[in-house]
């Protein structure tokens, strides 16, 4: 939605028009490649991540249509909205998000107009794609992740997206002295805190101690903190993420009621707001089958054998898939990260997005 978000758009449609695609940009931003297969009346297949999605080298003879697009705004990072260029593809992007502000105020549909872009309703049912027009959708991302470094693998094949709950918990007790205070007297929300976290940490490293389900917490931040005094208010956050959608519930509500107990033990008032939830989504088994024959493939013809099965893996974070998936079946594919770092200056991968490249050419020999 910014200068340098646009000129980043027409250079990757740049690199599409290079690989040989024909190209179009919608009122969203999304940037659109395509190219035809031998049968021009075939569902299209689409291939696409968000604003970082590079085409290296020619798509190859294809049977069906394939279309890449690349996604704006999927991060959410300006407005908080995640998935607005993919969800608008689904059809699952309401028209009131457009009223969706920033920090400053400026709604997107503001920061569009400055961009010379009208969206209206009607615009929003236009970038809507007809379910029957569209055979499947796949997507190639770094894994965000360690595993794939750690068991050597340039590429893992992706099992499905993880379903995400944000709560926000709130703990209130009474200022007071440190050193003045007996520790028998005190209502201390830092300490209730910091036993919750610690309950937290256990929960997520020992789930089977709890309850079974296959997840990851992450994230809390302190509001305050003073060396002579202890706070009467502690404000932190929870991340849970979970393939299964009834084992994440289990664990919110297993939470939940013990941040409750440890809060009355320790005479502080627990306040818990949920503010995100999304579920899962199982990527297709058809996708998923063909993606792991096709980089099996690719891989033998990179190194010459390969010893152990391509990993499958779950990705605990949030990709366009998801949104796609209220569109189409769809499948992903995992390239490896240096040290796992993303979102940081240091995110890095080398050469294996050639793997990715020979997975495709592996998939249409």
């Amino acid at each position: 939605m910014s200068p340098a978000f646009v000129r980043a758009g027409n250079l990757i449609r740049e690199w599409m028009e290079d690989a040989g695609l024909r190209t179009w940009v919608r009122c969203l931003r999304n940037v659109h490649g395509r190219v035809e297969g031998t049968n021009a009346s075939a569902e299209v297949l689409i291939l696409g991540s968000h604003l970082v999605l590079s085409i290296d080298g020619k798509l190859g003879e294809l049977k069906r249509p394939v279309e890449v697009i690349a996604f704006s705004d999927e991060e959410g990072v300006r407005f908080q909205s995640t998935f607005i260029g993919s969800a608008a593809i689904a059809g699952i992007l309401p028209v009131s998000a457009l009223q969706i502000t920033d920090k400053s105020g400026v709604t997107i549909q503001d920061a569009l107009k400055k961009n010379s872009i009208e969206v209206t309703e009607e615009h929003l049912q236009q970038l809507r794609y007809d379910p029957k027009s569209v055979w499947g959708y796949v997507e190639i991302h770094i894994e965000q992740g360690p595993v794939l470094e750690w068991v050597g693998f340039p590429l893992g094949v992706v099992k499905g997206i993880a379903g995400q709950t944000r709560l926000k918990v709130t703990m209130r007790g009474s200022q007071g002295h440190a050193g003045t205070v007996p520790m028998s007297m005190r209502h201390d929300p830092m300490a209730a805190a910091a036993e919750a976290i610690v309950l937290l940490e256990s929960l997520c490293k020992h789930p089977q101690d709890f309850l079974s389900f296959d997840g990851q917490c992450k994230s809390y931040s302190l509001e305050s903190l003073s060396t002579y005094s202890f706070v009467p208010l502690v404000t932190f956050t929870v991340d849970l993420r979970a393939i299964d959608d009834m084992g994440r519930e289990a664990v919110v509500c297993e939470l939940s009621n013990r941040l409750y107990q440890i809060c009355d033990r320790r005479s502080v008032s627990c306040t818990i707001d949920r503010k995100h939830d999304a579920n899962a989504v199982i990527c297709d088994s058809e996708l998923t089958s063909k993606l792991k024959s096709a980089a099996y493939l690719g891989l033998k013809r990179m190194t010459g054998s390969v010893q152990d099965e391509v990993p499958v893996l779950m990705s605990g974070a949030g990709h366009d898939a998801m949104a796609l998936s209220h569109l189409t079946k769809v499948g992903m594919l995992f390239v490896r990260c240096r040290g796992g770092i993303s979102h940081f200056p240091e995110e890095h991968v080398l050469d294996d997005m050639m793997f990715g490249h020979l997975v495709w050419q592996s998939w249409h020999s």
